[in-house]
């Protein structure tokens, strides 16, 4: 009998129809001038121009009705491809859908974060999928609705240190803040897919994170792999460049942040749910359209930011991508798809069902 499992050809073959179909942050503190030439973001496809979040009739769907309903939201507030929930507050999006929003900085344990979720210590929350999904394979009480963006992580390498592309990687020493980061699961996702056994043919070498740069000073790693800020202070410097992202090659229209919400929310009260959800994207669709007005509404949680440096990881970051029901579980799916190369998920993990079980869509 064949399998039902999706093979991993066909879920990227449905990739594909997902780049027309549809329109994770990290620690630390800002500071310096403009980067001279940053790395650009994929242009929105021109069949996006008008994406169905802001047509009339998404934007007309009802807000929930009765007193603002009142929801603590877990978010990073030092993450800024996270902005457009700063947005969705300073510009009064979540008040236009009847939200009244609490924000929680919170930068502990996922599986703590997730914990809080579930029990209602908190309603929902925005952070990378692929630090998420492997603690949700755990049974907590949260679903994920929707993407929010991609283009949080870069590997980054040496400029004169021989690593010009991933193939050659092979035999070297890539410096990482965590042996389990999103950054790291998703470059050995890439080494694997490109025929680099990411266990033997490479070393991890794990470092604190703000000595990741010190790492390649010393000779001890030729490549490290982070998340903006980070990266992207790291990279105005002449000592380094860039290898790839997770916007390169095939990710180019991969999300990278999702919202996670409390599954006894959606269950008990689904127009709130659906209302936090479109809130969320209409904050991102914005962000997308306007960088660096969402950079000055972000720029009182990064105070040591140069305005220049925020717009540039604003207008790099793809707000303009944030898929929601079917081609949302394609994405979650082809992740989970992905983490089996790497031995994160078990062989035996069908990412359909993983993706069905995890995801949920509240804006039908």
């Amino acid at each position: 009998m064949p399998s039902s499992q999706p093979s991993f050809a066909s879920l990227l073959s449905r990739r594909n129809v997902l780049r027309t179909a549809t329109a994770a942050g990290s620690l630390g503190l800002l500071g310096g001038s403009a980067l001279a030439a940053p790395v650009a973001r994929p242009k929105l496809p021109a069949d996006l121009a008008s994406p169905y979040i802001c047509r009339a009739e998404f934007a007309a769907a009802p807000a929930p009705s009765g007193p603002p309903k009142q929801l603590k939201i877990s978010w990073n507030a030092t993450a800024v491809c996270l902005s457009p929930v700063a947005v969705a507050v300073q510009n009064g999006i979540f008040a236009k859908y009847n939200l009244d929003v609490e924000l929680i900085n919170y930068a502990g344990a996922t599986d703590q974060l997730l914990e809080a979720i579930a029990t209602g210590k908190a309603d929902a929350g925005v952070g990378m999928a692929l630090r998420w999904l492997k603690p949700l394979e755990q049974g907590f009480d949260v679903k994920l609705t929707a993407g929010t963006h991609g283009g949080c992580m870069r590997l980054l390498a040496a400029r004169d240190g021989g690593v010009t592309d991933l193939a050659s990687l092979k035999g070297k020493t890539i410096a990482t803040g965590d042996m389990a980061s999103p950054a790291k699961n998703f470059f050995a996702i890439m080494l694997a897919k490109r025929g680099i056994d990411p266990e033997r043919d490479v070393e991890w070498r794990q470092y604190p994170v703000d000595l990741l740069d010190l790492a390649i000073d010393k000779g001890e790693a030729q490549a490290l792999v982070e998340g903006d800020p980070r990266t992207y202070l790291w990279l105005k410097d002449d000592r380094f460049v860039e290898v790839a992202s997770n916007l390169s090659d095939e990710y180019a229209n991969r999300l990278c942040c999702v919202l996670g919400i409390r599954g006894s929310l959606i269950r008990d009260d689904r127009p709130t749910a659906a209302a936090l959800t479109r809130a969320v994207l209409e904050a991102a669709e914005w962000t997308s359209r306007n960088p660096a007005a969402a950079a000055a509404v972000f720029a009182p949680y990064a105070p040591k930011a140069a305005p220049d440096d925020l717009t540039a990881m604003v207008s790099h970051h793809t707000h303009h991508h944030h898929p929601v029901g079917l081609p949302f579980k394609d994405e979650i799916a082809l992740y989970a798809e992905e983490l089996k190369l790497v031995s994160v998920f078990k062989r035996g993990t069908d990412p359909r069902m993983f993706a069905d079980k995890i995801c949920a869509d509240v804006l039908t």
